[in-house]
């Protein structure tokens, strides 16, 4: 009898236990589930969720970058044998030997940096005056006569001349390209030139058409 009693009680126990476990306990994660409540979130639950955000963003941006070490191509490699591990002393020497233009400066010689350059202040803008009422320009007077048409030049080769004993009456030679006129004093030819005056070195011809006259030398007198 006393078997049969502890039996029961322990069955009793484990019937409790078992019931205890597999109902849900009361708390904040129930209450949550119900429609329409509110959740309070605290402060500790706050800087919680928000220090949470930030981990899981920096784990974001570390799995993001990831440095490249070496070739991912093989074929890209250099090869070790052929790298020529010497320092060239006569290629940096020929470098320093270069002069530096006018703009820049050494970069294997430390000195002072040049002086900036000082901008030239623009010009001040030139301001026109102009006047509202320009001067009233006279009037065009009445239109000029065209000039007066001048005697064209004379041809005419005088080359001699002779004197009449009887009268002393003078008679003048000359050329007309290969013609010979003989004209005396106050004589007309080519119905438009008179003979004025002949003397020993000229004559002078007057053309009656412009009311002019010219005089043309001796050829013997010319050429001397």
């Amino acid at each position: 009898m006393w078997l049969a009693g502890l039996i029961v009680t322990a069955g009793l126990v484990y019937y409790f236990e078992s019931a205890d476990s597999s109902s849900p306990a009361p708390g904040p994660s129930r209450r949550s589930a119900v429609v329409g409540e509110p959740v309070v979130a605290t402060p500790a639950v706050r800087q919680k969720a928000k220090a949470e955000r930030r981990r899981e963003t920096n784990a974001s941006l570390i799995k993001e970058w990831k440095p490249r070490l070496g070739f991912q191509n093989p074929d890209e490699r250099p090869d070790p044998a052929t790298v020529d591990p010497r320092l060239r002393m006569d290629l940096l020497a020929k470098v320093q030997t270069v002069e530096a233009g006018a703009p820049g400066r050494n970069l294997f010689t430390f000195g002072a940096a040049p002086a900036p350059v000082k901008a030239t202040p623009p010009a001040p803008p030139v301001i026109h005056v102009t006047d509202a009422h320009p001067p009233a320009t006279a009037p065009p007077g009445p239109p000029q006569p065209p000039p007066a048409p001048t005697a064209p030049p004379m041809t005419f080769k005088y080359y001699g001349y002779k004197v009449s004993k009887s009268d002393g009456h003078k008679a003048a030679f000359l050329l007309d390209g290969d013609d010979i006129l003989i004209a005396g004093e106050n004589d007309t030819f080519k119905r438009r030139y008179r003979v004025v005056r002949i003397g020993i070195s000229s004559i002078t011809i007057e053309d009656t058409q412009f009311k002019s006259t010219q005089t043309l030398p001796l050829l013997e007198a010319a050429a001397g």
